[in-house]
């Protein structure tokens, strides 16, 4: 596949009638956390340990009308943030967004993600959410990326999954045969996708997929643009999702939401088969979730890094003893024993490990603050991503 402008030229058309995401605008700062955002917090999860520095430079490819902007100056006030994207339209809304809270921290250029070599230096962060997959060459934009990823730099990836779109893929080609001649009329597709929704029985597969799905995000006409009409998409499954993870030349640091790819969140019930299938590649593993259960994949979110990239397990205890604790910053209802940790899920602490974490923000070592706790339970609080760590690298 190869880059074709009629194309590039479509899809800028498209977000420029539709800018894209159609989030309302607002004067208060965006609520919540999305921890993939968040350098530190991010930092953490692919290594195991606070980076060094929280003044970086992060790149927002293809940053539509800046929702994902937003979180990202907010989240780091250090750092500098460069946006870019495709259409002058999604653009302007996005810098409105930023003006508007007080997301000083960023500048924005109109660029294609092919032309991301124009900006100058290298980027600790890029983040591309939604947007290889409707160039027409996503490896040629996946390369242009890593290009600019810093050495231990992070690229936090979202493309879409084919097995969880099918009904999607069948609408889009059903609206595409009624427009015909008039396909790239992108209002008209909207309302021919509309009709079509409206008059199929109450029992389809594809209206009942939209309404459990989609209808709550699509009864904005920009969203269901994006969703359906779209000029150019490509889905991807495991195969050639790792075709275009090798094409970058970084190394693939694992999927941001791990759960998902758990062998016992499909064959809990059946240990036999999951000590079975553990002889597999991860890769293979990967692939028998997808096909076992293609509605939960109807996209991969992962994080790529350029080496050197260092992990660290925190195997050794005196290492862990010496590591400087503090609260992930992206949990929500502090302080409290019952909380929203990084992922919006409900976790219950126990009375030893809020007494842990209402410590770790001090300044003192794990081995200073562990009185009436024990290291398995710090290591627990580290896998639940509860807490970062500082200190040196061990893994």
């Amino acid at each position: 596949m190869t880059s074709d402008p009629k194309i590039t030229s479509a899809v800028q058309r498209l977000y420029d009638t539709y800018p894209f995401p159609p989030d309302p605008l607002t004067d208060a700062p965006p609520p919540g956390y999305n921890w993939r955002w968040h350098w530190q917090a991010a930092y953490s999860f692919c290594t195991g340990r606070k980076p060094a520095q929280p003044g970086i430079r992060i790149l927002d490819a293809g940053c539509g009308t800046g929702v994902g902007t937003e979180y990202l100056c907010h989240l780091n006030p250090q750092a500098q943030v460069t946006a870019i994207d495709l259409s002058p339209g999604a653009l302007a809304v996005a810098q409105e967004r930023c003006q508007r809270t007080a997301a000083n921290n960023v500048e924005f250029h109109n660029l294609s993600l092919y032309d991301v070599d124009q900006l100058a230096g290298e980027f600790d962060l890029i983040n591309c959410v939604g947007v290889l997959h409707h160039l027409p060459d996503p490896i040629r934009g996946m390369q242009a990326l890593s290009r600019k990823l810093a050495p231990g730099g992070l690229l936090h990836i979202f493309v879409y999954g084919e097995l969880g779109r099918w009904e999607i893929s069948l609408m889009q080609e059903a609206i595409a045969l009624i427009q015909q001649a008039q396909r790239g009329d992108y209002q008209d597709g909207v309302a021919v996708g509309r009709k079509i929704f409206a008059a199929l029985p109450e029992k389809n597969r594809l209206r009942q997929r939209e309404q459990q799905r989609w209808s709550l995000e699509n009864h904005w006409d920009a969203s269901f643009a994006d969703m359906y009409v779209h000029p150019q998409e490509v889905d991807y499954n495991i195969e050639s999702l790792f075709e275009l993870i090798e094409a970058s030349g970084l190394e693939f640091v694992g999927f941001s939401n791990p759960k998902t790819w758990q062998l016992e969140r499909v064959l809990g019930e059946a240990p036999e088969l999951i000590a079975r299938a553990n002889s597999l590649s991860d890769r293979q593993k990967y692939r028998l979730i997808e096909v076992l259960d293609p509605e939960a994949i109807a996209h991969y979110e992962f994080f790529l890094a350029r080496p050197p990239f260092v992990k660290t397990d925190w195997a050794e205890d005196a290492a862990l003893l010496a590591a400087i604790p503090e609260r992930n910053p992206c949990l929500d209802g502090w302080p409290s024993n019952c909380l929203f940790n990084y992922n919006y899920e409900i976790v219950r602490l126990t009375d030893p490990e809020f007494t842990f974490l209402q410590a770790c923000d001090r300044n003192h070592s794990v081995g200073e603050i562990l009185a009436g706790f024990d290291l398995a339970g710090v290591r627990s609080l580290l896998n639940q991503q509860l807490i970062l760590l500082t200190g040196q690298t061990c893994g």
